[in-house]
């Protein structure tokens, strides 16, 4: 009697897998597959092959042995371990029913060798290879990172090379260990132990079918639903199932947006409206913010031109700030609108990016998307108080705050400058620049000459608190009038006379002598003494053209006394005397 039998016939009634051992000795089975079992089992003469897939009994179970019943001269042993649960709990027990390979019919001792571990692996085999065959899908694990890809887990070890785990090239695995995955066979060989699998092939899969649907279901103006899966400086790619859509950052919102990613995370869920289908090219552009009003279209009626508004600072240029109003709504600052005393070269040195600003509306220009905001508005303009503080003709103090080639600027008040032009120093001077005259920091008396609020502009000099000596020259003198002074400096071309008072005329190389003048340097010098005659005055270009040459042909002609009756007092007038008749005059 077998094993087999003794069990059955010394057991009391339980279920053991599909085999139901009863007190009456016999079996009965729960399904045709397993009478036919039991009956090759009794008959212990079925036709056995080695390296073939057998199934058995558990008719005992010692120690770390397993023994199975196969029918075949008695039983085979099992080491226990090959049947143990992932947990690593036992995972069998007496009278189940069990697949297992048979390595030899008899081995040198007489017992016949079975592997469940082998039977198991026999089996994965096969549906593997059905599967490459038939093009279906695997599941498995990721174990681990090998050399050129991944190892994976699908009962058996197979390989998932790196360039087949994505549909797009993956530089890091790392992420994939321990993932869970559907995959395609694309290589087997069972002789070499060798399983290729591709999760590549089985998203192109999925996807082709999910994108013919998605297509299929595009129009333009429809809303849609999809996930961000790529965010780039441009904009994001949305799948939309199959297909790609972008979703551009100019499309994203109304308002100001300076990355993708201040609105959206690779993963979101986002819904989408369709605003341009390309079926030739299957491209797909996609807006966010068209799905909300454009808030353009009302802004005349809610920023009405005056109007007091507040907002926050959201960029900031050398040329002005822009304030966010509202989302999707934004006006500039100009730095010429920043203030009404200070001369703001840069926005950036008056606000700061977050910052909470009141301005006005000045100009609103829908069409172009754009407004204009003031924030000097917001307090009155000091230049109009200025207008009735200062009056030209008034005398005025202040403190050089800065020197440019053109003149200096003069603080009067805080916030408030006029204007000495480099012109304006000295009446008789010829000054090339302001610095010589005055530096950073000097107090400086002059009067007021213009004033235009409106302008914010206030011109001041420093000459017109004295009489203009020029204008007190020429009303004294007239051409014919006979004049004595020293020589200046000598040029090539004539000699710059000093008439005093800072004035000087010129006598032509040709007017100095009756004879011709050789060598002016050799001739004449520095500090020399020459009496002339006046033969030209020009006020308007301030001009005095001299002659020693004419007065000694005057002189020649005996003309002195003539020209003495053209000139009554045969002296130069000075500024003295100019201020002494000025006084007479009062």
């Amino acid at each position: 009697m077998s094993k087999l039998e003794a069990i059955i016939r010394g057991k009391a009634s339980k279920q053991m897998g599909r085999i139901t051992v009863l007190d009456a000795g016999y079996v009965e089975d729960e399904s045709p597959e397993g009478q036919e079992f039991m009956a090759a089992l009794q008959g212990e003469t079925r036709g056995l092959r080695e390296e073939e897939v057998v199934r058995g009994v558990v008719v005992e179970i010692r120690g770390k042995d397993v023994i199975v019943d196969i029918g075949y001269k008695g039983s085979g042993t099992v080491n226990l371990d090959e049947f143990n649960n992932p947990d690593g709990t036992q995972g069998v027990q007496v009278g189940d029913v069990v697949e297992v390979l048979l390595e030899m019919l008899e081995d040198a001792n007489g017992n016949v060798r079975l592997s469940r571990e082998r039977a198991e692996k026999m089996k994965i085999w096969d549906e593997v290879e059905k599967a490459f065959r038939s093009n279906m899908t695997v599941h498995g694990t990721v174990l681990e990172k090998v050399k050129g890809g991944l190892a994976v887990d699908i009962g058996i070890r197979a390989f998932l090379p790196g360039s087949q785990v994505d549909m797009k090239p993956v530089r890091n695995l790392d992420p994939y260990l321990g993932k869970s995955f559907d995959m395609k066979v694309i290589k087997v060989n069972r002789r070499r132990g060798n399983i290729v699998l591709s999760r590549k092939l089985f998203l192109e899969t999925i996807n082709a079918s999910l994108k013919e649907e998605t297509l299929a279901g595009l129009e333009e103006g429809k809303l849609v639903e999809g996930t961000i899966k790529n965010i780039t400086e441009y904009g994001a790619f949305v799948d939309l199932g199959g297909v790609d859509g972008l979703l551009h950052i100019t499309d994203m919102s109304w308002g100001r947006l300076n990355h993708p990613s201040e609105m959206f995370q690779v993963g979101d869920k986002v819904e989408v409206a369709v605003l341009k289908y390309d079926k030739d090219t299957e491209r797909v552009s996609l807006g966010y913010k068209q799905k909300f009003p454009d808030p353009w279209l009302s802004v005349e009626e809610r920023y009405p031109i005056q109007a007091t508004v507040k907002g926050k600072v959201v960029s900031i240029t050398d040329y002005g700030a822009f304030v966010e109003l509202e989302p999707g709504i934004e006006g500039l600052v100009h730095v010429s609108e920043m203030s009404w005393t200070k001369k703001v070269k840069s926005a950036k040195g008056m606000v700061n990016l977050g910052d909470q600003v009141e301005a006005v509306i000045l100009q609103v220009d829908s069409d172009n998307r754009r407004i204009s905001l003031g924030m000097k508005q917001i307090t009155p303009n000091p230049w109009m108080a200025i207008a009735e503080k200062y009056q030209p003709g008034q005398i005025v103090t202040g403190t050089v705050r800065n020197i440019t080639e053109f003149g200096a600027f003069i603080e009067l008040e805080e916030g408030i400058d006029g204007l000495i032009h480099v012109s304006d120093f000295s009446w008789t001077k010829k000054i090339k620049h302001p610095g010589e005259i005055v530096k950073k920091g000097d107090s400086v008396t002059a009067k007021v000459l213009s004033l235009d609020p409106l302008a914010q502009r206030m011109s001041l000099g420093v000459k017109q608190m004295e009489p203009n000596v020029w204008e007190i020259f020429f009303e004294n003198h007239s051409v014919g009038a006979v004049l004595t002074g020293k020589i200046a400096r000598l040029t090539d071309f004539g000699a710059f006379v000093d008439l005093g008072d800072g004035i000087e005329g010129l006598v032509h190389v040709s007017e100095l002598s009756r004879r011709r003048v050789e060598d002016i340097q050799k001739e004449f010098s520095a500090g020399q003494e020459l009496t002339m005659k006046i033969v030209k005055l020009d006020p308007t270009e301030r001009r005095i053209g001299l002659s020693v040459k004419q007065l000694e042909q005057d002189m020649e002609r005996g003309d002195m006394e003539a020209a003495k009756a053209r000139q009554p007092e045969f002296k130069k007038a000075t500024l003295a005397d100019a201020f002494n008749k000025a006084e007479r005059e009062d």
